[in-house]
């Protein structure tokens, strides 16, 4: 009796667990869904018959409208002249600070990973104000900045991006280190490698799973920042991708059909990464997180 009863039990209970992902996922997709319906219909049939409403007809001219509207490809390229240096210059910064943190015993190691991890505590638009001055008197030559400064330059927005990455980045990888034996570069020690080659050819190549997890969650957040780009770039045609959006509202008069086919345009890299790299996120992304 007591056997049929535990079994019911966790026959309810994983029930109730399914039940509730379900509608965690109906929750999260709602949205994604709904903006695909928009996309879909043409704005005559909306403003006729409401959005909530089935439409008359459906065509794929809104994709087509947004694509050319929007000048996506420029704004395609404007994304990735600022999202693929950041993810890089992110990864392989963090990489070494979580090397030398978590291989390493010197007086401030901890205080060092403190430092790190407490810069993603920091709220981002605190420091809006002063950091658009900063940009402004940080003098560039004209072939790495057009305006002659950080501000109104992709770098900025590169090294912004970089600041306040990298923190999260080493906290999850300095966890990851600490779980590589330390019997390896004791070896590579041995044998003569010094400290980089130690970093570069021992322990980052072991790093592989946690480095597509976090690349993936980076070129998401990078490739979705709005507001360093509002703030640090003022010339239009140097905006990412998700400025781009803003040229397919007019100043009296906004078609919501064409601004949900043009907003699932600009989603599609960043689906193209998760899947690409799904299987090395799945396997990769708690592996840094409960050993230190």
């Amino acid at each position: 009796m007591t056997g049929t009863t535990s079994t019911a039990t966790g026959r309810a209970g994983r029930i109730a667990l399914h039940t509730f992902l379900i509608a965690t996922c109906l929750v999260w997709l709602a949205p994604v869904l709904w903006a695909a319906f928009a996309s879909l219909r043409t704005i005559d049939d909306t403003n006729k018959n409401g959005y909530f409403s089935w439409p008359t007809e459906l065509t794929l001219d809104n994709f087509g409208k947004a694509w050319e509207q929007a000048e996506l490809p420029h704004y395609y390229l404007n994304t990735l002249i600022i999202t693929i240096p950041a993810l890089v210059i992110t990864l392989f910064f963090s990489s070494m600070v979580a090397f030398v943190v978590s291989r390493f015993s010197f007086r401030f190691n901890l205080a060092l990973l403190m430092l790190f991890t407490a810069g993603n505590l920091f709220p981002q638009q605190v420091i809006v104000t002063p950091l658009y001055r900063l940009y402004r008197l940080i003098e560039l030559p004209e072939w790495l900045s057009e305006s002659g400064s950080l501000l109104d330059s992709q770098l900025g927005v590169i090294l912004i991006h970089v600041a306040f990455q990298t923190g999260f980045c080493v906290f999850v990888l300095s966890n990851y280190m600490k779980t590589i034996p330390m019997e390896l570069t004791e070896a590579a020690r041995v044998d003569g490698a010094g400290v980089f080659r130690q970093y570069w050819q021992v322990i980052l190549p072991l790093c592989r799973p946690v480095l597509a997890a976090l690349a993936t969650l980076e070129f998401t957040w990078i490739y979705n920042d709005f507001l360093w780009a509002l703030v640090l770039i003022q010339t239009g045609d140097k905006m990412p991708i998700t400025s781009a959006l803003n040229n397919l509202g007019g100043q009296f008069f906004k078609d919501n059909n064409l601004i949900a086919a043009g907003s699932l345009l600009v989603a599609v890299p960043t689906l193209v990464v998760f899947f690409t790299l799904q299987r090395h996120f799945v396997a990769g992304l708690p592996l840094g997180s409960t050993k230190g």
